[in-house]
Order: structure tokens, then sequence, then C-alpha cells
């Protein structure tokens, strides 16, 4: 049965292309999947959530699985890797993953081999999911054979811990082969990856998720995600039963908007499978509304 989200346009594996100023942006999908609304909003009542995320009957939303390739002239920068193929056969069914950023790429006519640099906002499974691939032969090998990786030291650790709150969030296969051979780096906080491309500390979703600012000329981007997983989580309060620390998210989106919204950021959602970037203006009552682009 089809989803009440889907659109004509709701498999295109090309979700986006843009500019920003010498650089270019190509949003990537690996398929929308389903998660629980209530889980995806809180303690915000449906009624309320569902005007902007219809439900199917299974109470699931709709969402995205969205990477953003950066091409800055020097580099070819991937900005998360969606689900990937390492999922059991009845996970994949939970979640209805489709496996499609190999495609995805194919569409765009990039080539994974082309990839130096890739960005791990954070480590759960659909964020990090094809940072490597299971071959054949049960094998587990980077799906960026020549790209240097980067995700937090605070993650790895956190995830070595498998806490009973969100061990099913982690799956080593998609960063402990990396770190062991020393493909992936381990960053400590905020800091520059190669010009143009930095990260920046937004907690709350997990204690040390990134966002990624991409820099060009007079022009920023930033990649937030999970913080504001789509645009319809604008609204400060409407935060996720997934976030460790919500109060912290609240605070840290008034951070981001402190700025994002003045200085006419464009922000890419990490979950947002229609509207996968756009500008956060306020609207007449001073809430939080996005202008799609």
């Amino acid at each position: 049965m089809k989803h009440p989200s889907e659109q004509t346009t709701s498999h295109d594996l090309v979700r986006s292309r843009s500019r920003l100023g010498d650089f270019e942006l190509t949003v990537l999908t690996d398929g929308f999947f389903f998660l629980d609304g209530g889980a995806m909003f809180g303690v915000v009542p449906k009624p309320m959530w569902e005007k902007h995320a219809p439900a199917d009957e299974e109470n699931r939303i709709l969402l995205g699985t969205n990477t953003v390739v950066v091409r800055t002239g020097k580099h070819t920068v991937v900005i998360e890797t969606g689900i990937g193929n390492k999922l059991s056969d009845r996970m994949r069914g939970i979640f209805g993953a489709k496996q499609l950023l190999p495609d995805a790429f194919r569409a765009a006519a990039i080539r994974p081999e082309e990839v130096d640099i890739v960005i791990n906002s954070h480590l759960h499974f659909d964020h990090s999911g094809w940072n490597t691939t299971r071959t054949p032969q049960g094998g587990i090998v980077p799906f960026f054979p020549n790209a240097r990786y980067f995700a937090h030291r605070g993650e790895v650790e956190h995830a070595h811990l498998q806490l009973e709150r969100d061990a099913v969030s982690y799956m080593s296969d998609n960063y402990d082969p990396l770190v062991a051979s020393g493909q992936m780096t381990l960053l400590d906080g905020p800091g520059e990856v190669v010009p143009g491309i930095s990260v920046d500390m937004y907690p709350g979703h997990t204690a040390h998720v990134m966002g990624i600012y991409i820099d060009s000329g007079s022009e920023r981007a930033c990649y937030i995600s999970d913080l504001i997983p789509t645009s319809a989580h604008l609204d400060l309060t409407w935060v996720m039963g997934y976030d460790l620390d919500p109060v912290t998210c609240i605070a840290q989106r008034k951070r981001f908007y402190s700025r994002a919204i003045p200085e006419k950021w464009l922000v890419l959602f990490t979950h947002d499978h229609h509207h996968p970037m756009g500008y956060v203006e306020l609207n007449e009552k001073g809430k939080p509304q996005l202008r799609a682009v």
C-alpha cells in the first residue's frame, strides 16, 4: 500500500542539485524508510504533528536518508551515508530500507572512488550504513575506498558501551573496521576538515552529534543532522523520542537559529525526503518555518 506521503517524485534517486558559492551540492538518497510517528515527535500530540507528517495505518511516517555530496573543486566530500546493506532481514523489513545509495551515485554520475572525504555527523546505523559494504563473500570493505572518514571520538566510545537505551542504534561494522585500519579519523571537537568544510558540536540527540558547515564565498550551508531531522521539526520543542537529552536539543536549536536565520544559512535536512534543503525564516507569529528551494 502506498504511504500517504509518497509523491510522483518519491523514487527519484537524486533529490536535489544546487550551487553554494563555488561549490556544487548534490543530495542523493539511500531510499525513504519508515519510523513510528510518535517516536519521531516525542511528547507532541499526534493531531498536531500529523498535519505536517502524515502517518500510515501503522502510525509510521515517511523519512529520507539524505547524503550530501559537495564538490569543492579540490575535494569530493560526502556527508552521511544512509542505512547501507548490512541490516538483518528482520530489521530491513521493519524499516522498509531500500539500499539505493549505490544506484543514486550512478544516477548522479559520481563514482565512489572519486570521494576523498566522508563525514558522519554521528554513528547511528541510518547515518553511517554505506561507510562500508558487505561483499558477496560476507566480508566488510569500505564503500569509498579512497576516502578519509571523519567521525567524533565520543561517538565511537559511546557506541562501544552498548547501553540499553541506544545499543540498537549502533552497528560496529559501520565504523570499527575503518578505525582499526586507520582510514577513519576520530575528532575531538569543532574544527576544519578541509578548506570550506568544518564541523561544530550540536549535542542533544547524542552527546557528540555534529553539524557540518559548508562555506564558499559569503554563503554558508549547514547539514544539521538529527538536531532538526526534517522541516516538520522546526518548532523548538518538537524534539524526538530518540533524543538522549531533549532539553539540550531545545537549547541547541535556539543556538542554531540565532545565527542560521539572520545569516540566511542554507539548511540541509538529514531525514526530509521531499524538502532536503531550504532556508529557515520566522513567520508572523515568530515561529520558524521553511522556505524551500
